[in-house]
């Protein structure tokens, strides 16, 4: 620690060693502190040769050293996480998912959780907890999802529901919680009432809540009495054919943008196979250098400042078997650039790189995954392949001639790319698009 050595050698005390390792990163005081730190540990009997190896190792430490305070606040938390999650791991997640830590959409954190084996249950109606909960399952402590996670519902609307349990069918609900229609509706899409009415469909359960939605409104603008008892045009099954799997993970992201009963990813699974792209769990056997194809949904998206003010792109997929870490170069951006802003799930071809015991990928090429897998179910494996035979994309709309400025940022001399301060990363995404963390400036 740079303070720790500044107080040894000059025996000033540990507050002063502080303030003038805060005034490392300073340029304009960092001459001053250099001067009496030689001249203070000189007359202590240090040789030049150590003041100047010990100087060069303290001053190195001016954009980045953190006081002890500072890195006891993050090993803290950190090593409880690891605790939790190694004996805990239920517990870990609901929190997780409670405070929500930013960086990691919940979709990622509900992602990791099926990996370490902690069943996700979905939100249900009549197991109400104010916030996200552990509950015991035959496969373990799962985690329960929280009302709170479904969009647009209200604290009333969250009131009134936890008040009302248990329900015994769609209109003891509808009496008694005073759901409104579009609530109503993503709760039967989500799954949340399955366990009312097992021998209906969701859409069964949809055409009841429009007929008790009906029968409210005109009850209201009669005598504003809710209808009690009555029997329901729609009380028994339609024939309707039950919501399918995409059907129903599709309700999921809008309502929760959580993919609870399956991952996003499966879908596409016999696509990626005909591909020979490789997933998360098997890119860590890869060799350096060797090209590799990679798919997954964007988790998030960085474009942090450089000291050369060139911009690089840092995109991290998760494909349910882990994350792949991604780096698009600028030489690469007038080919990927719009496609890794303006899609949710990607396809990216680039090559291996270590990084320690770690792989990342270097990227060449990105098509969009939903793209690519259209291709394939409308005109065959081969139209897919001739998509990614493509080396220019649809053009970017910032393909323009280069830049001709960059923007000091005020982190150690770093720049920023000139298309930084006009829109971060992804901000007109919609749909899967908004599912990922994009920072402006985070390294991450």
């Amino acid at each position: 620690m740079p303070s720790t050595s500044i107080a040894k050698m000059t025996s000033c005390d540990r507050a002063a060693a502080d303030v003038a390792r805060r005034a490392l990163a300073d340029s304009d005081r960092l001459p001053k502190v250099e001067a009496w730190f030689r001249r203070t540990a000189g007359q202590r009997g240090y040789d030049k040769t150590v003041l100047d190896e010990v100087w060069e190792t303290v001053a190195s430490f001016g954009a980045y050293g953190f006081c002890r305070a500072h890195a006891v606040a993050f090993a803290v938390p950190a090593l409880q996480s690891a605790y939790l999650k190694a004996h805990f791991p239920a517990y870990l997640y609901a929190g997780l998912l409670e405070h929500d830590p930013g960086m990691w959409p919940r979709r990622v954190i509900v992602a990791d959780a099926r990996r370490h084996g902690v069943p996700i249950l979905p939100v249900d109606v009549n197991r109400y907890r104010p916030g996200h909960s552990v509950e015991q399952t035959p496969q373990g402590w799962g985690v329960r999802l929280a009302f709170a996670t479904i969009k647009g519902i209200t604290a009333a609307e969250t009131a009134r529901l936890a008040a009302g349990q248990p329900y015994t069918n769609l209109q003891d609900l509808w009496q008694r919680a005073r759901p409104s229609l579009p609530l109503a509706q993503r709760l039967i899409r989500i799954g949340a009432l399955d366990e009312l009415a097992a021998d209906l469909t969701r859409r069964d359960m949809l055409l009841q809540a429009a007929e008790l939605h009906r029968q409210y409104r005109n009850r209201a603008a009669t005598d504003g009495q809710l209808p009690l008892g009555g029997e329901l045009v729609t009380a028994g099954p339609s024939g309707l054919p039950e919501m399918t799997s995409r059907d129903k993970l599709g309700a999921e992201l809008d309502t929760l943008s959580i993919d609870v009963s399956q991952h996003l990813m499966e879908h596409h699974h016999r696509l990626l196979r005909e591909l020979g792209a490789t997933d998360a769990a098997h890119l860590r056997n890869m060799i350096p250098g060797q090209p590799v194809l990679v798919a997954g949904v964007r988790a998030s998206t960085q474009t942090p400042p450089i000291p050369s003010g060139k911009r690089v792109i840092f995109v991290t997929l998760e494909d349910g078997s882990g994350l792949v870490d991604i780096a698009f170069f600028e030489d690469s951006h007038e080919h990927v650039a719009y496609t890794v802003f303006h899609s949710g799930l990607l396809l990216v071809r680039g090559t291996v790189e270590a990084r320690g015991p770690r792989r990342t990928v270097v990227g060449a090429m990105a098509w969009d995954l939903e793209e690519v897998a259209a291709a394939r179910r409308d005109l065959g494996p081969q139209a897919a392949l001739e998509l990614l035979g493509r080396t220019t994309p649809a053009p970017t709309p910032a393909q323009s001639a280069a830049p001709q400025r960059t923007l000091a940022d005020g982190t150690a001399g770093a720049r920023i790319h000139p298309y930084a301060d006009l829109q971060p990363a992804g901000t007109r995404s919609a749909d899967l698009r908004r599912l990922g963390h994009r920072s402006q400036g985070s390294a991450g």
